[in-house]
């Protein structure tokens, strides 16, 4: 059996040699820089945006249990549910419980990346659910039978050419890849699971406390066809997002959507806070909130670490990042790729999911772009440091790095050393034998020169 590591490596070096693969994703985020340089200049002030971001989130993390009761009341006083999962395991039982209850068969779902960390459309069809993805991305992964690729566009990876040609074979009727015709063509197989689904499901950008109200933003109306039409709205949400105040809204909204899409608002945004009142004309009749933990609080613990849970899922990190436009999404293996994938997963899933923060090159892009100032790659290098002091790296490695700080640590045998490893192999070299293989496999051998800086500085040549 391969491990998560395993599997990385193996995608990363398919993915990485795909330059089919790599054009698409390219080409993908090249939109959305363009897009974003767009969109800055309306700004009076981005990074004051920035920093007001950050401040309205570190609050809320600082005082979570605060904000989460608060908002727990203002949902039950208007007749909704709040359930408290602390595991995955709970939240799937409580809305695979739910739909057996109301004898619901057919589910649609809004964009959710919690649900895609707590595998509940894999647990709701073990029952008997139909469950349509309503996200046009997230729609075409699922008929591809696969996880979403990005936190934002779940089908970044795909070319128009590509996604007609699944639309042809599950649909039929498809005679080109005109972007309109697809989407009427996802338009109209979607319009009747929204007509006949008794349950919504959706996940919440924010969580509102002194308002008691979800926060919902989308760009095609998915959003509230789903938390509108069907009886019965299950809102599958993190503890972390909740925010204070329905003003801080203001302040959130455009730079989450700036930072997710170049935009300066999303289409539709919408606001959710309870069932349907008596005098309503839509709405659900029940209402739902499932509050997950999964590991969260335990994050929330670690003073060090603690501001990861500032995230907005917005997905700015991963557009910028090396390793991700390298090898792609689905490499990572987890519901949350990139950088703050690489930073979040080992604390939620635990140590079979190191390897990712070793997965960057520290160049420091995702923490310059985060709208809430998450310092990214200093967290990759506290898991790093937390993997090692755990002692769950190999043994030989853990022996070589103790090796090379007894080596460090001497001016003299370094020298030594240096100079006897460089003679080794200058012969093995002339020898036709290549001790640097692994090295160069992808890159030019480097030329080493006749003397070291030590030996020039000696003898007066620099």
């Amino acid at each position: 059996m391969t491990t998560a590591a395993q599997e990385f490596l193996r995608w990363a070096t398919e993915k990485s040699a795909d330059l089919k693969h790599r054009r698409i994703l390219r080409k993908n985020i090249d939109h959305y820089d363009h897009s974003l340089l767009k969109i800055l200049p309306t700004y009076s002030n981005y990074e004051v945006a920035r920093e007001r971001s950050a401040t309205i989130r570190h609050d809320a993390v600082e005082h979570l249990d605060q904000y989460l009761l608060q908002f727990e009341a203002k949902i039950q006083e208007r007749g909704g549910h709040v359930f408290w999962a602390e595991t995955a395991e709970e939240a799937r039982a409580y809305v695979v419980s739910l739909a057996r209850e109301r004898g619901v068969k057919r589910i649609v779902k809004s964009k959710s990346m919690v649900t895609e960390e707590i595998h509940l459309t894999p647990a709701l069809e073990k029952i008997g659910c139909r469950v349509w993805e309503t996200d046009l991305g997230e729609w075409i992964v699922q008929l591809r039978n696969e996880p979403p690729y990005h936190i934002v566009a779940p089908a970044m990876h795909l070319s128009r050419v590509e996604i007609a040609e699944l639309f042809r074979e599950k649909l039929g009727g498809i005679t080109s890849d005109d972007p309109k015709e697809l989407v009427e063509a996802a338009r109209l197989a979607l319009r009747g699971a929204f007509f006949s689904a008794e349950m919504g499901i959706s996940g919440a950008n924010f969580l509102v406390a002194d308002a008691g109200l979800v926060a919902i933003t989308t760009n095609e109306g998915n959003g509230r066809l789903c938390t509108t039409l069907p009886k019965i709205h299950v809102v599958v949400t993190g503890i972390e997002k909740v925010i204070a105040h329905l003003s801080d809204l203001a302040v959130l909204w455009p730079t989450l959507t700036t930072a997710a899409t170049g935009r300066m608002l999303a289409t539709y945004k919408t606001m959710i806070g309870g069932p349907r009142g008596p005098d309503e004309v839509d709405g659900p009749e029940e209402f739902h909130v499932v509050l997950l933990d999964n590991g969260r609080s335990e994050l929330l613990a670690d003073t060090e670490q603690r501001d990861v849970l500032r995230c907005i899922r917005c997905a700015a990190c991963l557009n910028v990042c090396p390793v991700y436009q390298q090898v792609g999404g689905h490499a990572y293996g987890t519901t949350y790729q990139g950088p703050i994938g690489s930073v979040l997963t080992p604390h939620l899933r635990g140590p079979e999911f190191d390897h990712l923060s070793y997965a960057s090159s520290l160049c420091g892009k995702c923490t310059s772009v985060c709208p809430v100032k998450i310092d990214l790659h200093h967290h990759l290098l506290q898991n790093r440091r937390n993997t090692v002091r755990k002692g769950r790296r190999p043994l030989s490695e853990r022996m070589a790095f103790r090796g090379w700080r007894w080596l460090m640590m001497g001016s003299g045998r370094y020298a030594w050393l240096s100079k006897l490893g460089l003679r080794a192999i200058r012969v093995l070299s002339g020898m036709g034998a290549n001790p640097l293989k692994k090295w160069t496999e992808y890159r030019a051998a480097p030329e080493f020169p006749e003397k070291s800086f030590r030996e020039m500085w000696r003898d007066g040549d620099v």
